[in-house]
């Protein structure tokens, strides 16, 4: 007998298998089941492993990191608390002695000169390099396009150039005999530069340098406010031009509190690369002449390398990384109490 079935009737569900899944293997919206868990890209992944893998894998660059950065510091600390000269450095046998190193270069008179002398070369450079960058970035901003792909580019060249290369360059310029500066003073009636030594006489040596190190720090600090200009809505200096704002009053009321950030990020960075400049002073002038050019990282080389004293001149250094620090502490407490206040 043939059973007919009504059309309209509802048809009852397929049992499914034991498990409660209609796909073995398979859960609700998840993966491909393992046997300790979920199967990851690369393989079974636990609930322990899950929270781990990601620590695995930035472990070899927090490992190089420490040993590229961490151990040297750590290395000076100890070399700055132990009687560490040139037997100590052959034979190993270096003892402590606590914070003696310290207090001996405390006490010296010329390291006070040195570090005055370190605080008057970072604030010239730095007041230069941002001075300077910000104008070039405000004309770079105005230009056409064609004028700012070759001022940008002229930028990039600058700021490619090798230090020691650029060194040399500025060497050369300021040579006494075969300077091209000494020529063109002379062909502009300066006859007292007739063979000039620029670097016998301690304020023209000091002058070069600042002029060497702004040369090479204005086209990044330059770029980077240029690049944070151009994040300024161009609506807001179209109002303030309609209701009568002069220029100097714009770049005071939007410009300068629009990239502030910025601007302060560059001046932190400006402070840390000029306060530690090294190679610039050591391949042109050695500190010299006499010790006019003298600055702290100059100071700690010399200290160490000409008077084989290993742990006065790691002393100097961590007294130098101490001072960094605490301008750097001090200049970001005033910004943040200004931000405060601003808001």
């Amino acid at each position: 007998m043939t059973v007919v079935r009504d059309a309209d009737a509802p048809t009852a569900p397929l049992p499914r298998p034991a498990g409660g899944s209609a796909r073995p293997g398979r859960r609700g919206g998840g993966g491909p089941v393992g046997p300790i868990g979920p199967i990851g890209p690369i393989g079974p992944i636990g609930p322990i492993g899950s929270r781990i893998w990601p620590y695995l894998l930035i472990a070899p660059a927090i490992l190089g990191m420490l040993y590229l950065l961490a151990y040297p510091l750590v290395r000076t600390v100890l070399i700055s608390l132990q009687d560490f000269q040139l037997r100590q450095l052959i034979q190993g046998d270096a003892r402590f002695v606590g914070l003696r190193n310290y207090e001996t270069l405390l006490t010296d008179a010329q390291f006070w000169q040195v570090v005055r002398r370190t605080f008057l070369f970072m604030a010239v450079n730095v007041t230069l390099i941002m001075l300077l960058a910000t104008l070039v970035a405000l004309v770079i901003e105005r230009l056409g396009r064609m004028g700012r792909i070759t001022v940008l580019s002229a930028l990039v060249l600058t700021w490619a150039m090798p230090v020691i290369a650029a060194t040399t360059v500025f060497q050369w310029l300021f040579h006494s005999e075969f300077g091209i500066v000494n020529w063109a003073l002379q062909q502009l009636g300066f006859t007292s530069f007739d063979r000039y030594p620029w670097f016998a006489h301690g304020t023209a040596a000091f002058t070069i340098l600042v002029v060497l190190i702004v040369w090479q720090s204005v086209p990044f600090a330059a770029i980077t406010l240029y690049s944070a200009l151009v994040t300024v809505p161009t609506e807001l200096y179209e109002s303030a031009r309609i209701d009568g704002a002069s220029a100097r009053r714009i770049f005071r009321a939007i410009t300068f509190p629009m990239i502030r950030p910025i601007f302060m990020l560059v001046f932190s960075l400006e402070v840390i690369w000029t306060f530690k400049a090294f190679v610039q002073i050591w391949v042109m002038t050695n500190g010299g002449p006499g010790d006019a050019t003298t600055i702290l990282p100059v100071y700690a080389v010399q200290t160490a390398l000409s008077s084989q004293r290993y742990d006065l001149g790691s002393a100097a250094s961590m007294v130098t990384v101490l001072m960094l620090a605490g301008v750097l502490v001090f200049y970001f407490r005033q910004m943040f109490r200004q931000e405060g206040e601003a808001l």
